[in-house]
């Protein structure tokens, strides 16, 4: 019989019960037993959940209290020596300081760099490594957690990230090569392995997604040697899963490792299946990818049955396995709570369990098709309804794309220009202070935003909490010193949604929640139809926010890009023309802010380095409309009006021409995490317009002191121009509490001074 897998499920649970916990667990609210209890809950849950939706062999060990990165790191030992001491006597709190870092009792620890987990908007935290570096087995996770389904009758495959792409997704600090440490880990693999045997494991999952990368031959001989000396193992049957992409040029490499099965993604790419099903041994099993675990539409069964029943033909039930195309980490639990959303949009959707559902379908349809044919005919009925819609198509929309040309995406004049005449309106000093947007979202905030929600309170008592809020932010600002304030957001949920929701061809779910990092779950909005602004959006805060003050006062919108990456996107046409349909609607807002009299407007892209393709060939074509989006929307306006950027947790150093080319006139990145290390792109490129290297790591709970702010931004002089650089937080302010963002501020405030003073001794001198 064809079985029927799962590579990783959401660990968040339905309804973010890991995040309350976690949350509940920082603040002393409870205890570390309590967390644990709800972590041991969940994954019960979630074990049962996927058996009933139809899952022979779920997976264990996919769960985590923060990051599976972090987990492999801390079950490694690979513990950088400044947490040592602390994971040694407290290991949660050892475990939790290297996610978020720590400040008590004298401890100061900053926490580990944080990046996307390759094109997703799921982050990782970056192991630190060194040469020499040892490794032992730390605790016993996969095993308990192993034990912990087994006891509850529940057979499940143990899944582990891989040797190899665990070392190429750490970091060295000593510039080190991390695959040179490969024989130093590979003996936790083998005992790993032989523990897990021992306690009755049948198969493990190893993934590799690395292999859809582009590699070189260190890392092509890393995977042999390291797979050669892992069959040797006294072991269960190992499961090597790829996805985010096609193999390609590692398909050989891929399937000459000696192991027993290979998970390849056929949602991403279903061209490769033919030339996989060749490649593969005799005996071996081929898991295949059929349904979406990034997107939450429901699958074409009839297209993923053309390629089910090929596979099946070709290697058999007995080696073929059904699962999605990666691990359901990036998509909602259940769509059955979501009872809000209309019976036409609702049909369109899938989310983890019905994925799975989904699965169940498309193995009956090989192994028994009288039971697969009532729910293949609904699925049919569905898609249909679907492509038949007359709410997905707007002619005005496609008439208004069409008609763009190469002068929608030029600013009036080059940024030197530019630069003179934002000088000349702004007046604003050497080293600006501003932060990125978003102010605390304190309890009192979401509640009020709740309780209006669910008509509890007034749209006119909203709107006068709204703003008693956002001038209480203006005057915090005015009082510590920034030169560029913010309205503060406060009438924002997210990003993200806050816009979706004011935009047509837009939908939303009431617990589609997926989790972005440790407790940080977002609610992607549904873009299911063309993209249209009905109204302005944002005009009315920032205008009355500026009304408050003499200081220039920035809008503050999300970018074209970020809202497709960060949306589950419709499928029915190109992302590229969906990014552009965005961007003419931020475009009419940006030029409504301008009317409206605000000066400085940033159009925050996080995510453009996250939609980069895993593959470089890919990449020139999606930065060429990545590029061209942003620059649609922010090239109305006159030349006076100064456009910013925001880019966080990315690596530059590939994209720096791209970046540049999009020619905003003020771009902030963070940097403080790595220490400004992420300037490195800028000694070699010379970064012609101006620049904020964030100095404050608002994803920590910690508050940096003006002496730690000030050498950053030293460092940052070293490779930047003194007329470039801008002082700012990292990111938005809005999960962090008043108290600690205020004297983090003024912090940064005090540096700024005492660097502008530095520079006008030297320069006087």
């Amino acid at each position: 019989m064809t079985t029927v897998t799962n590579l990783g499920f959401p660990r968040i649970g339905a309804k973010r019960e890991l995040k309350r916990a976690l949350e509940a667990f920082w603040s002393g609210e409870s205890t570390a037993a309590s967390l644990q209890d709800t972590a041991a809950e969940l994954r019960e849950r979630h074990w049962q959940l996927q058996r009933e939706a139809g899952v022979d062999v779920p997976p264990s060990n996919d769960f985590s209290l923060y990051d599976q990165v972090l987990d492999a790191a801390f079950l490694f030992d690979a513990i950088p020596s400044r947490y040592r001491a602390l994971v040694d006597a407290e290991p949660l709190s050892g475990y939790f300081a290297m996610a978020r870092g720590l400040q008590r009792d004298g401890i100061d620890l900053h926490a580990l760099e944080m990046t996307k987990w390759f094109d997703t908007n799921y982050h990782y935290l970056v192991p630190e490594l060194h040469a020499g570096q040892t490794f032992a087995v730390r605790g016993d996770k996969p095993l308990a957690e192993y034990r912990q389904a087994k006891a509850l009758g529940i057979e499940t495959r143990p899944v582990l990230i891989g040797p190899v792409t665990f070392l190429r997704l750490s970091k060295t600090t000593d510039g080190s090569n991390a695959l040179d440490l490969l024989d130093a880990l590979l003996p936790v693999y083998v005992q790993l392995l032989g523990e897990l045997k021992a306690a009755g494991a049948a198969w493990v999952q190893l993934d590799e997604p690395l292999l859809v990368q582009d590699l070189d031959e260190a890392t092509r001989a890393a995977f042999e040697h390291a797979y050669a000396v892992l069959a040797k193992a006294a072991r269960p049957k190992v499961l090597v899963a790829t996805y985010f992409g096609a193999l390609d040029d590692n398909l050989a490499l891929a399937a000459s490792l000696p192991v027993d099965g290979l998970h390849v993604d056929l949602v991403r790419a279903p061209e490769q299946l033919d030339a996989v099903i060749k490649a593969l041994p005799a005996g071996r099993v081929l898991s295949a990818g059929l349904v979406n675990g990034r997107n939450i539409w429901r699958t074409h069964l009839d297209n993923a049955l053309v390629l089910a029943r090929y596979a099946h033909g070709h290697v058999g039930s007995d080696a073929l396995w059904l699962a999605p195309s990666c691990s359901l980490l990036h998509t909602p639990v259940d769509l059955d709570h979501e009872k809000k959303l209309d019976d036409e949009l609702r049909s369109w959707l899938a989310f983890s369990r019905q994925k799975l559902g989904e699965l169940r379908v498309l193995a009956d349809a090989i192994d028994a098709p009288a039971r697969a044919e009532a729910p293949l005919a609904h699925s049919r009925a569905c898609i249909e309804s679907r492509r038949r819609s007359p709410r997905v198509h707007n002619p005005a929309v496609a008439a208004r794309l069409s008609s763009l040309t190469p002068a929608d995406a030029q600013r009036h004049s080059r940024y030197p220009q530019r630069h003179l005449a934002q000088a000349a309106a702004l007046k604003l000093p050497r080293f600006p202070t501003t932060t990125i947007g978003s102010f605390p979202q304190t309890l009192e905030v979401r509640e009020a935003r709740a309780r209006n929600k669910s008509g509890k309170l007034s749209d006119a008592d909203y709107d006068a909490f709204l703003a008693t809020q956002t001038e209480h932010c203006v005057h915090v600002q005015e009082q510590i010193g920034l030169d560029v304030l913010v309205h503060g957001e406060f009438e924002r949920n997210d990003m993200v949604e806050y816009f979706g929701e004011q935009l047509d061809g837009f939908a939303f779910t009431k617990n589609g929640w997926v989790q972005s990092y440790g407790s940080r779950c977002v609610k992607p909005p549904v873009i299911f139809g063309d993209v249209t602004r009905p109204q302005p959006m944002t005009v009315r805060w920032s205008q009355y926010a500026q009304s408050l003050t003499q200081r220039p006062m920035k809008g503050m919108l999300t970018g074209p890009v970020t809202v497709l990456q960060w949306s589950f996107v419709r499928d029915d046409q190109s992302r590229a023309d969906t990014c552009r349909q965005i961007a003419l609607a931020l475009r009419d807002e940006v030029t409504d802010l301008e009317a409206a009299g605000i000066g400085v407007i940033q159009i925050d892209e996080p995510a453009i380095r996250e939609g980069l393709p895993l593959r470089r060939a890919q990449w020139r074509e999606y930065l060429d409309w990545a590029v061209e989006a942003f620059r649609i929307s922010a090239s109305g306006v006159r030349d006076a009006t100064q456009i910013h950027t925001h880019m966080c947790y990315s690596e530059f150093n590939d994209i720096i021409h791209s970046v540049a080319a999009m020619d905003a006139d003020v771009i902030s990145i963070e940097t403080s995490r790595s220490r400004m290390e992420l300037l490195d792109a800028f000694v070699r490129f010379q970064y012609p317009n101006e620049i904020g290297p964030g100095v404050y790591d608002i994803h920590s709970p910690r508050v940096p002191d003006k002496a730690e702010m000030l050498a950053l931004l030293r460092k940052a002089a070293e490779v930047l121009r003194p007329e470039q650089i801008w002082v700012n937080p990292d990111c938005g302010l809005k999960t962090r509490g008043w108290p600690e963002t205020r004297a983090a501020l003024e912090a940064l405030v005090a540096a700024a001074r005492e660097l502008r003073e530095e520079t006008a001794d030297a320069n006087a001198a």
